[in-house]
């Protein structure tokens, strides 16, 4: 009999002709196929996979309401951009998400940027003062990775005011009572006064991450995660087009070198 495949998180059991095919599967115990199917939600699944305890209904909402926001950033946002333009070129589906994913990573809007907004509330909690010098104080962090922290993460540092839904967002999470949501719900002026920059949607999920009892490692993957459904979408909906209707407007150089008289 074949031994079975195990990690903490994964269990299988090979069919008995076959040891190449799982015959059984578990989650953290559960049999996925035998009794999840049909009964889970797949937000309760997303959350044993990374969590060692089914969710409470509590946090399965919560978790759920911030995927669906996370689901779709849009055309603006840099790793949808990045899956449109796979899209209009002809990439293949796999080379269109890892665009996304690559654009989406990074500390400014980015999954990392979420990693280290869940760091922050570990180190700095309701101190708005430490949230201010939370940058400085980690400006040499991982260089050889990434490039220095040059904004107080999860607030936008090309933001004029909070946009809309970032307020809607919030408010929404908010009402669940978790003390991160509320506290940045209630401290939220003082906060963008304090750091001289508008909150972020990374700044939000990174809250509900942290109140959900996620790591900021965990945080960051779930954030790339989360917000790949947008990506494919836009890129299956840009292959084929012309690359002239790229859904952008053109860009108008107010001093265009090329225009200048010699």
């Amino acid at each position: 009999m074949t031994a079975p495949i195990h990690t903490r998180i994964w269990r299988e059991e090979a069919e008995p002709d076959n040891p190449f095919a799982a015959r059984t599967a578990w989650c953290r115990g559960y049999d996925v196929f035998g009794e999840m199917l049909g009964r889970a939600r797949w937000v309760e699944m997303l959350w044993l996979l990374f969590r060692s305890e089914r969710p409470t209904p509590a946090a399965a909402d919560l978790l759920e309401t911030l995927a669906l926001a996370l689901a779709n950033p849009g055309p603006r946002d840099a790793s949808v951009h990045a899956a449109m333009c796979g899209g209009i070129g002809g990439a293949t589906a796999a080379a269109a998400l890892m665009a996304a994913l690559a654009a989406g990573a990074g500390r400014c809007g980015g999954a990392r940027e979420v990693h280290d907004a869940m760091a922050a509330w570990r180190e700095c909690g309701e101190d708005i003062a430490a949230w201010a010098a939370f940058p400085a104080r980690h400006r040499d962090d991982e260089i050889d990775v990434w490039p220095a922290m040059e904004h107080v993460p999860g607030f936008d540092p090309r933001g004029v005011s909070t946009p809309t839904p970032v307020k809607q967002l919030l408010a929404h999470l908010a009402a669940a009572g978790t003390p991160r949501l509320a506290w940045l719900q209630a401290q939220r002026p003082a906060m963008e006064a304090a750091v001289g920059l508008p909150l972020a949607t990374t700044g939000v999920a990174a809250a509900a991450l942290a109140d959900l009892g996620f790591a900021p490692e965990e945080g960051e993957m779930l954030f790339l995660l989360l917000r790949l459904p947008g990506a494919a979408a836009h890129a299956l909906e840009q292959r084929g087009h012309h690359y002239r209707d790229f859904p952008f407007p053109e860009v108008e150089l107010t001093d265009d070198p090329a225009r200048r008289t010699p």
